[in-house]
């Protein structure tokens, strides 16, 4: 299960919509490592600027690298972090998360190419 949902979300979710803050409360709660790692590189981001902050660091467990690629490859929840964080996701391997301002970025776009997938590559990230 990807998320620690509290039968009171439950129950709003099946009356309706959820706003987003209800959601990134449980993404936060649920997920700690993953919402650790982005609200990280989120504050990076802010704090050092540039064109974007990321994560070289592998997970310290496979229950850490579980919670990133479950918040990454879910749509609701990259979605609702990028509004809640006002940025944009990326993500290469196992653990190379990226946070880029949200709009338009020449980097973002580097980023997600199949080349710098290739480049970003090594045997000991092969399994990853």
């Amino acid at each position: 299960m990807s998320l620690d949902v509290t039968p009171e979300l439950l129950e709003t979710a099946q009356q309706g919509e959820i706003d987003d803050a209800a959601f990134v409360d449980c993404i936060r709660t649920s997920l700690p490592y993953a919402w650790e790692m982005i609200s990280g590189l989120v504050a990076r981001l802010q704090v050092d600027g540039g064109e974007f902050a990321d994560n070289h660091t592998p997970p310290p467990d496979e229950k850490a690298r579980g919670q990133l690629l479950r918040v990454l490859a879910s749509d609701a929840m990259r979605g609702t972090l990028e509004r809640y964080f006002g940025v944009r996701l990326a993500f290469q391997n196992c653990h190379r998360v990226a946070v880029f301002p949200a709009g338009e970025s020449a980097a973002f776009d580097r980023f997600v190419t199949p080349r710098e997938q290739i480049l970003n590559q090594s045997p000991e990230l092969r399994d990853c």
